[in-house]
């Protein structure tokens, strides 16, 4: 059942009558009815997992032609709070996605605090890195589990690490080596970067410097975009991007990739084609490293794709994935310990015997170091394919392969 507390959440749309209904075999508990609950026979647990968000100013599409999207992340919490239901059901278990979305000038520790007035809590995060880190450093929140499904700043997986917030969204570590990995397999070393300045476009560079050092790659030159955004959707601004990317990428040093920094979506979408010389353009923009992109198709993922245009009406996003992915985390632990205790459905999370099904071919699990979700990372956006997905074959680690994405053990910053 989904229940609001969100002073301007959409209600969930309503699924597809052509949804396939799974089998249910005699005397398994009844299949729960559409808003959550089972009919005939109760779940005998019922526990609220809450979607803590925030509307904050997304960046305009690229073109008119461009829908915006105003519900990244939740359409992919409900889908899986349907499909935990599902589950739960013949377990004995029910779960409530409490929707808690505040509008951009509101104020999301006052509805956190509203959250855990009833004691811990299991939430779905949907917020930048200040309203993230106040919300966890709530002492009410100390023994709260906390799924952070959109920033992949880097300072919340080093050195403003919080015990109880794990990570379902690649940092930027790991999306520059999952590029990086690739790049030295293909053998293009050499890197021009071209950046933004804001904040997020600072702390992806830092990580794409560690990369090159990592691997044996190397930042040729780096140039920040000298232009401030134009009108993407005007003539006027079309025609500008036409002078400007082959002024700024005319005199640069040699170099086999361009590595576009632009976590703003300001310039970035126009570098393909438009270089100086012909470049391969990766980075945000051009071939990127994503947790999830809309033309991925492999271990079932199709399932997941379908299910989700069935319910939003829309291609999947990388949010709703993680959205998805961190209520699956939440609830799937629930069921295997069969208890509605937070502390120990956290003490699961980080156990052994944690593994999730995510549509990547492997496992995937928490890193006990930092809760960095461990996850192939697909390397795709804005082809009809994906190209590849990293780890790179070669890449070698000792314990777990996937820890050659991102910060290993040895070198994490993170002290809980």
């Amino acid at each position: 059942m989904s229940v609001s507390l969100a002073e301007d959440a959409q209600p969930p749309a309503a699924p597809s009558s052509a949804a396939a209904k799974p089998a249910v075999p005699a005397g398994a508990p009844a299949t729960p009815a559409e808003g959550g609950e089972t009919s005939a026979t109760p779940a005998k647990l019922t526990m609220p997992v809450y979607y803590l968000g925030k509307k904050y100013q997304e960046p305009l599409p690229l073109s008119y032609a461009e829908r915006p999207i105003p519900d990244k992340g939740i359409q992919g919490a409900r889908m899986y709070a349907k499909q935990a239901n599902l589950s739960g059901a013949f377990v004995g278990m029910g779960f409530n996605l409490v929707e808690a979305i505040v509008p951009e000038n509101g104020d999301v520790v006052a509805k956190a605090r509203e959250i855990l007035k009833n004691g811990d809590a299991l939430i779905v995060a949907d917020l930048e890195p200040k309203d993230l880190l106040a919300v966890a450093d709530l002492p009410e929140a100390k023994n709260s589990v906390i799924m952070n499904i959109r920033s992949s700043a880097e300072a919340l997986r080093q050195e403003e690490c919080r015990p109880n917030v794990f990570h379902i969204i690649p940092d930027w570590a790991m999306r520059a080596d999952a590029l990086g990995q690739y790049l030295i397999v293909k053998k293009w070393p050499r890197w021009l970067v071209i950046r933004g300045d804001s904040p997020a476009d600072k702390d992806y560079l830092a990580q794409i410097e560690r990369t090159a050092k990592r691997y044996g790659g190397k930042i040729v030159q780096e140039v920040v975009y000298p232009f401030p955004p134009g009108s993407r959707n005007l003539d006027s601004g079309y025609q500008q991007v036409q002078s400007q990317i082959p002024m700024v990428t005319e005199q640069t040093a040699d170099h086999d990739v361009v590595w576009i920094i632009d976590t703003d979506e300001f310039f970035g979408d126009y570098l393909p084609y438009r270089t100086y010389k012909p470049d391969l353009v990766v980075g945000t923009q051009g071939l990127q490293a994503l947790a999830w992109d809309k033309s991925y198709t492999e271990y079932g993922s199709m399932t997941f794709q379908n299910d989700l245009f069935k319910l939003a009406k829309r291609d999947a996003t990388e949010r709703d994935y993680t959205a998805w992915l961190g209520m699956r985390a939440l609830t799937d632990a629930a069921m295997r310990v069969g208890k509605t205790s937070v502390p120990e459905i956290r003490e699961f999370i980080l156990s052994k015997d944690f593994n999730l099904e995510g549509h990547k071919g492997i496992a995937l699990n928490f890193r006990p170091w930092d809760h960095q979700m461990r996850q192939p990372v697909i390397l795709g956006g804005g082809t009809r394919t994906i190209v590849t997905k990293s780890p790179q074959e070669g890449f070698l680690h000792e314990k777990n392969v996937t820890d050659t994405l991102g910060y290993d053990e040895p070198e994490t910053k993170c002290k809980f």
